[in-house]
Order: structure tokens, then sequence, then C-alpha cells
């Protein structure tokens, strides 16, 4: 029997499909799974969250490397499934949860210390994924996740690309990317259209800092870039204008928060013409630096 109809047989003894609500493509290659887990750099120390257990394809070659991992399962049946067979090892601990209700820094707590993800992510939830992660950097040291391709490529972006935006400015300001390697459709069940990719992120836990060493706060930078990419293809003068943030930073008209962008571009050594698809990480941090500076300041 093909690795397909094993898990379609499996799926089928209990009653069970792939849901397209869970964005549901089960990984069906043991190869690929244990590759995907050396990839990961798993290591006997390790605590591992893996994001959507399935038919515990990853969850049995991460049992085997790591110390404990935690599986968060949103599907109940996929939860019944492994209860009625009983076929995961021992370090395993199953929890039925919304992986984006899960708070990760109680679960860095409740293991002892900071965690690493392996994640089978569905498009529909990549992007809000990332931006927990982010958000939850201090708890998690690294995270493997199979991506679609599209997807991937927009967090490893680079300026003056149409993929380049938020997602991509804001993880690479708190983390390495890098592409571990391309899963075809035949990886799956059910086969999905595109590619998928598997990606590693390493995150820093150094102070936020530009490269001349100067601290800025991410606050600012999140900021900074969602309202410039709010409205992309205006310049990042007709966007800072308009900073939500001003008016609760005290600026009180819009004369005076145009007057505040201005000089803040000026400060971070940037044209006022400019876009923000063309600005790299080192600008947005300078920017972010530069507005700080100015609203601290009063001006």
């Amino acid at each position: 029997m093909t690795r397909y109809g094993q898990t379609r047989q499996s799926l089928d003894k209990h009653s069970l499909a792939p849901k397209k609500r869970f964005g549901q493509n089960f990984l069906v290659n043991k190869h690929t799974a244990e590759a995907i887990v050396r990839a990961g750099g798993v290591d006997k120390d390790d605590v591992v969250v893996e994001v959507g257990v399935g038919l515990g394809a990853l969850t049995q070659p991460l049992a085997e490397q790591a110390r404990k991992v935690i599986g968060v399962e949103i599907d109940s049946g996929i939860i019944r499934f492994h209860e009625d067979e009983n076929d995961l090892p021992e370090n395993v601990t199953l929890i039925h949860q919304d992986i984006l209700k899960a708070d990760f820094r109680e679960l860095m707590e409740q293991c002892g210390g900071p965690l690493k993800i392996m994640a089978n992510l569905p498009y529909s939830i990549s992007n809000p994924f990332i931006f927990k992660l982010i958000e939850n950097r201090i708890a998690v040291t690294r995270a493997t996740i199979m991506l679609q391709k599209e997807v991937a490529e927009r967090l490893m972006a680079r300026p003056a690309t149409k993929e380049y935006g938020v997602p991509s400015v804001l993880l690479q300001s708190c983390a390495t990317i890098r592409k571990m390697m391309t899963l075809k459709p035949a990886e799956f069940h059910p086969r999905p259209k595109i590619d998928s990719v598997v990606i590693r992120i390493d995150f820093s836990h150094t102070p936020f800092q530009s490269a001349d060493g100067t601290p800025f706060s991410f606050k600012y930078l999140q900021r900074i870039v969602r309202t410039t990419f709010n409205q992309r293809r205006k310049t990042i003068l007709n966007t800072l204008s308009g900073m939500s943030f001003s008016n609760e930073e005290g600026i009180a008209d819009k004369a005076q928060a145009k007057q505040l962008a201005e000089q803040a571009i000026i400060l971070a050594g940037l044209t006022p013409s400019l876009r923000p698809e063309v600005l790299c990480l080192e600008d947005f941090i300078r920017l972010a630096i530069a507005v700080e500076s100015l609203v601290l300041q009063g001006t």
C-alpha cells in the first residue's frame, strides 16, 4: 500500500477526513518527517511544541529526539484518534486547543525554559501565527515551519520585491530565517496545489538595536511598518503624517504630525518621496529611532 493509501486507511478506520476549515494536509512520508526534525536541530534537552499533530508523522521522530513534545491540536477527532490508538510515546502530551490561543509564556514557565516550535501551518493562520511568534519571542528559541511557498517567500523577502511587506520586516528585525527544504505536493494527503517550504526561524534575544548599536523600541518599529505598508504605494511622508499614534503621543493636529514625519525622515537620513517597499530593515529601524526621539522630546 502507498503512503497515501496508508494515511487514508488510518483516517477511514476512525471515520475521519481532512477538514478544509482547519487547512489539514497530513505529512505522509516518514523519511521526510525525519529530515524536517533534523533541520530543526532538535536535541535531547529540548521541549518542542508541535502545532497540528495530525496522525503523528512528525510527532514520532520528534519524541525520539526531544525531552518532551507538547502537541497542540485543534481537531477533537485527531485527539480521539491518538487516544484510541494509544500510539504516541510517553514524552508526548496532547493539548486540544487553537494554537492562536495558546499561551507560550505559560508553557515556557511550566516546562522550565524556552521552547522550540515545529509546525505544519495551514495558509489561513500563517500570518497570525508568525505575529504571535514575534510577540512571544522571549519564550521561543527556534521555530521550524512548513508553509506554502508564497508565504515563506514573503517572510524571507527583500526590499523592492512584491513579496516584501509587514511580516518580512518585523520577523527579520528579531530573527534570522533560513530555507531548509522544498516539499512537493506528493508529500501530503490531501495533496496541496503548490509546493511547500520548510523554513527555520532562529530568534535573537538581544535588546533591539540598530547596526551601530543604538537601541530602539519595537513598539515604534511595528507601528511605522504597519502604517507605511498599509498604503504601500504612497510616499513615507504621506503615510507617516497620518500615523495613528501621533495624537496619542500628544501631537495636536495634522500639520504638526506632518512636521514630525518630515523631521523624522530627515533625521533617519531618508528621502520623503521614498515608498516603504524600497526601505530596508535598517532604514525602518533608523526611522523608528528618529520618531521615538522626536516624540519623547515633545517635538
